[in-house]
């Protein structure tokens, strides 16, 4: 009796494991996949960056993908287009706090499928003598588009 339970626990805990193992593998066509996806999330987020840090709004406008959701500031805002993106006065409004700049201090993701990646980051901000002049914690949801193109669908963060 004590053979067939162990026995039976011993399947069972293959069976459990041997999913993760698998998946863990490289060439893993699950595995390439999510590191496909990660590659392309983290590039759209570098030129998110890119094209902040250039206060290009037009250039920004065209990392995201729409609709694009922000949860900032206690409010939840929602652009339908990188038209009516690009109609905000985003650099107007961080340059009278004496904004610059931003990096990311650190990126990762946390949930990934193939067309979905969601990622913590922490960044900086920083004023035109490149002091940090604040550091937020948020998440950053990048999806891709049925073109292909990996951009920024929504972000949360503690940033005003």
């Amino acid at each position: 009796m004590h053979t067939l339970k162990l026995h039976t626990l011993t399947l069972l805990c293959c069976l459990l494991f041997l999913p993760a193992t698998v998946l863990a593998q490289p060439g893993n066509a699950n595995a390439d996949n999510n590191a496909r996806a990660v590659a392309g999330a983290m590039a759209a987020l570098d030129d998110f960056m890119r094209t902040f840090n250039s206060k290009d709004m037009p250039a920004w406008a065209a990392t995201l993908n729409y609709p694009h959701v922000r949860f900032a500031s206690g409010t939840v805002t929602v652009w339908q287009s990188a038209e009516e993106f690009a109609l905000q006065p985003s650099f107007a409004n961080l340059a009278a706090i004496g904004w610059d700049h931003s990096h990311w201090l650190s990126r990762e993701a946390v949930l990934v499928s193939a067309g979905k990646v969601h990622i913590n980051t922490v960044f900086q901000r920083f004023n035109s003598r490149n002091e940090p002049i604040g550091t937020y914690e948020s998440l950053y949801i990048v999806t891709r588009d049925d073109q292909g193109k990996w951009g920024t669908q929504a972000r949360s963060s503690l940033a005003p």
